[in-house]
């Protein structure tokens, strides 16, 4: 098996990343097992299967199917630093942590951990569209049944590895095909339309990341029916990779405030927008941080 190595900053924990990864029994995007993630990349037409974990230097990865090419060792390689985030230098962010009083005691007891990516963008529209409005217990429930029954597998020593469905397979089903599996009709109509958006190659992420500046992307995101501010600010943070995209209306968010600020009521949104202040550029970061801490 061929095996890649990548370097990470020093205090990369990886621990830290496969409890986040680990969180879901219904996850089919990747699988976590003896201290490693399983995952499957789509490149060049061709199924790369790999699992990664945690080395001396940052992280390795070992390829389980698939070509053992350049091409495809480069991919592998673009994909995990995408997914960890692994180019980003957190130093100001933990030096502005370290004088809040709030952010302070969590990113020291989960130093190390980055903000987990989901880089497709399709995947990570049509999940933050599935999470709207429900626990997210049910919302896993919800994107495997969307997976298994439309995305595609592949078997390997007796571990399936799955496929976000592709925009051009969902673009093709009515609103019922996926009412059938307990997608709402609203949620259904939602996530049909945008895979049309990106079948028909009115949407990419490249257009995305080409635009000027994050307003304009997100002002573009808000164009999408069925996106609204907390959907926009969550694709800008997990996929398009804005440390200031702030889900300000994350109701995890404002738990995990109202638990370390020991409120007896959930912060209000003016409240948020004053303490977080001092996050200006990192707020992606800090919510990160916050949603890990209300779990363990």
């Amino acid at each position: 098996m061929e095996r890649i190595e990548i370097l990470a900053a020093e205090d990369f924990d990886f621990q830290q990343h496969l409890t986040f990864l680990g969180r879901s029994a219904d996850e089919t995007s990747h699988f976590v097992e003896d201290d490693q993630v399983y995952t499957l990349l789509a490149h060049e037409g061709i199924d790369l299967a790999f699992a990664v974990s945690a080395t001396e230097g940052g992280l390795g990865a070992r390829i389980l199917h698939g070509n053992a090419d350049r091409s495809s060792i480069e991919a592998i390689k673009t994909y995990m630093t995408d997914w960890f985030d692994l180019d980003r230098d957190l130093t100001d962010f933990y030096e502005l942590a370290a004088k809040d009083s709030l952010l302070a005691p969590i990113v020291k007891q989960y130093r190390g951990l980055r903000i987990i990516g989901l880089p497709n963008l399709f995947e990570s529209l049509a999940w933050a569209v599935i999470g709207q409005q429900i626990n997210l217990t049910f919302a896993y429930r919800l994107k495997r049944r969307m997976v298994e029954n439309f995305g595609r597998s592949l078997e390997l020593d007796g571990r399936t590895f799955w496929h976000f469905p592709e925009p051009a397979v969902i673009a093709q089903l009515a609103e019922e095909d996926l009412k059938a599996h307990q997608f709402s009709i609203q949620k259904a109509r939602y996530v049909i339309g945008i895979a049309r958006l990106m079948a028909d190659g009115r949407l990419s992420k490249q257009q995305l990341l080409a635009k000027e500046n994050p307003q304009e992307m997100r002002a573009t995101l808000l164009e999408i029916k069925g996106v609204g501010g907390w959907t926009a600010d969550y694709v800008m943070m997990k996929c398009l990779r804005q440390p200031g995209a702030f889900p300000i209306q994350d109701v995890g968010l404002h738990n995990a405030i109202r638990k370390w600020k020991q409120l007896d009521r959930k912060p209000s949104i003016p409240e948020i927008e004053k303490m977080s202040k001092k996050w200006r550029n990192w707020e992606a970061y800090a919510t990160f941080y916050l949603w890990r801490s209300l779990y363990e």
